[in-house]
Order: structure tokens, then C-alpha cells, then sequence
């Protein structure tokens, strides 16, 4: 009995040792992610990442890994997948907010790419089925000047208002960019609406978002004064400077240099150092002199 016992325990301390002591190997097609903020949406891309090897990738007929004309898992193993926290528009369609699989059909001047639903369906093209393809939207493949060995997704191009990107795909000698769009406007305008009235700091924020998109610069005006009249923000130069700037673009030339003019001397008087708001400031003042 005791011998049996012995044994037993050796065969389950050699079962746990074949368990645990698995050799570790590179995977032929690592995974990869991408991830960035376009606007207020978090977009997400998983994906694994073939290697070209010396193949011949994209091209017309059998002798090239993805065939023109065929779907495509966009990636390898268990196919590419994105997320997106908030509703966006992906080439000219609309896509709620989500994760989905990404697909693609290869073509010579352009890829046919699609969002799908069902993401069980993983890398098993043969099983695609239309009623669940969200979206499926041209894009055009461009050839690259030098070859891209790792299957490479990007979230690229990203415009300098935050409203737009470009969905990237790279690999071998093509580039496939399919544009995104995202609206934060009415989530910044509700913000505003509740936020300014908790946290009187906001007003700053507030304004600055109207200067910048062009909105009501008199009712920024009217939250910057609010601001400003708290004690002791009138020695925050950089926000009068702001005011300064809504005055100008309101066309009050007169205030708007008396205000530039203001922030410029405390900023002078700052210990700390004016952060260059004494240039920002005597600029401002010629730029509304010479209107």
C-alpha cells in the first residue's frame, strides 16, 4: 500500500512537471494592438501579425498567399478585431459603438473592407455570413516604396481638429487607409451645460472650447468674465490672455489690447517665469493693431 502510494505521487508530480514546464516559443504570428484616442472615442485594434517570409502576398490567381477577389481574415489565427466606445463613421457609414470583426477582400486598386458582428466567427471566413456585416466600404490600396515584413495596423493620420483618422492597414507592399470619423461636439456641449454649473473652473475650459471652434463668442466672453471675477484668477495671465484673444475675435479692439496688456504685466511680475505669454500677449496687440 505504501509502495502504490509512492508511485502515485511520483506519476502526479511528473504530470504536474509536464504541465508547468512547457517550453515557450516566438508564435509564427505574434499578437499586436493599436490604440488611440480620435476626439473622445477610445479605438481599439487586436490583431495578429503574419510575416511576409519571402512570400508573394497580395495578387491575382493561386500563386499569392491572398488572392484577389477572395475574404480575407485581415490578420492571421483568430482574425483582427476593433473597438470603439462611442458611435462613429467608417467610410461614409455609420457604426454604433462596439467591438466588431474586421474582414477584407483584397483587389488590385482598392480593398473591400467590412465590420462584422458575429465575433465568434474568428478567422473561419467559410463561414461569413451577410447578415451580419455591419459595414462594407471600398478603400484604396497604395503601393509602399519599401516592404512591410509584420502585418502592421495603424491608427493613422489624425486631424488637427480631432474629428478624423485613418484606419491603417500595412503589410508586404500595400497600404490600405480607410477614413474614420467621430462628433464629440454635443458630449462637450452637454458637459458644459452640467459641469459649469458644479465647478465654476469649467467656465475656462468652456470658453476656450468656443474660441476654438468659432462658436458664441459673446456667451464665452460672459463665462470667461465670470471666471476671472472670482478673487485671485485675475492673476492667471494665461486665462486673461484668452479673454484677451475673445475680445479680438469680437472685434473690440480697444479692450482686447487694454486686456492683452493687463495679462502681459502680470505676467512680467510672475516669480515663476511668464511661460512665454509676454510674446503671446505683444503679439496679439500687433496682430490687432494692424487689423
Amino acid at each position: 500500500m505504501k509502495k502504490r502510494i509512492t508511485n502515485l505521487m511520483a506519476l502526479c508530480t511528473l504530470i504536474s512537471f509536464g504541465v508547468t514546464a512547457q517550453i515557450q516559443t516566438p508564435a509564427p504570428s505574434p499578437a499586436g494592438s493599436v490604440y488611440s484616442k480620435v476626439g473622445l472615442t477610445d479605438v481599439t485594434i487586436e490583431y495578429s501579425r503574419p510575416k511576409v517570409k519571402g512570400r508573394k502576398i497580395f495578387g491575382e490567381g493561386s500563386d499569392f498567399l491572398q488572392p484577389y477577389g477572395q475574404l480575407w481574415r485581415a490578420g492571421a489565427n483568430a482574425g483582427s478585431k476593433i473597438t470603439l466606445s462611442t458611435d462613429a463613421t467608417i467610410g461614409g457609414k455609420e457604426v454604433k459603438a462596439g467591438t466588431y470583426m474586421i474582414y477584407m477582400t483584397p483587389g488590385a486598386s482598392s480593398f473591400s473592407f467590412k465590420l462584422y458582428s458575429d465575433l465568434t466567427l474568428g478567422g473561419n471566413v467559410k463561414g461569413y455570413d451577410a447578415a451580419n456585416e455591419v459595414i462594407s466600404v471600398d478603400a484604396t490600396a497604395t503601393k509602399q516604396s519599401s516592404s512591410t515584413e509584420a502585418l502592421t495596423y495603424n491608427i493613422s493620420d489624425i486631424s488637427a481638429d480631432n474629428t478624423s483618422a485613418n484606419i491603417e492597414l500595412a503589410w508586404a507592399d500595400v497600404s490600405v487607409k480607410v477614413p474614420i470619423k467621430v462628433n464629440f461636439d454635443e458630449t462637450v456641449m452637454a458637459d458644459i451645460a452640467a459641469k459649469t454649473q458644479v465647478r465654476p473652473g469649467n467656465y475656462v475650459a468652456a470658453a476656450t472650447y468656443y474660441l476654438a471652434t468659432g462658436k458664441d463668442l459673446n456667451k464665452a466672453l460672459e463665462w470667461m468674465n465670470l471666471y476671472l471675477a472670482v478673487e485671485g484668477n485675475s492673476k492667471q495671465f494665461w486665462n486673461v490672455h484668452t479673454k484677451a484673444q475673445i475680445l479680438a475675435k469680437l472685434g473690440m479692439k480697444k479692450e482686447a489690447i487694454a486686456t492683452a496688456e493687463e495679462s502681459m504685466n502680470t505676467a512680467k511680475s510672475n516669480e515663476g517665469g511668464d511661460f512665454g505669454y509676454i510674446k503671446r500677449n505683444q503679439d496679439l496687440i500687433a496682430e490687432v493693431k494692424g487689423k
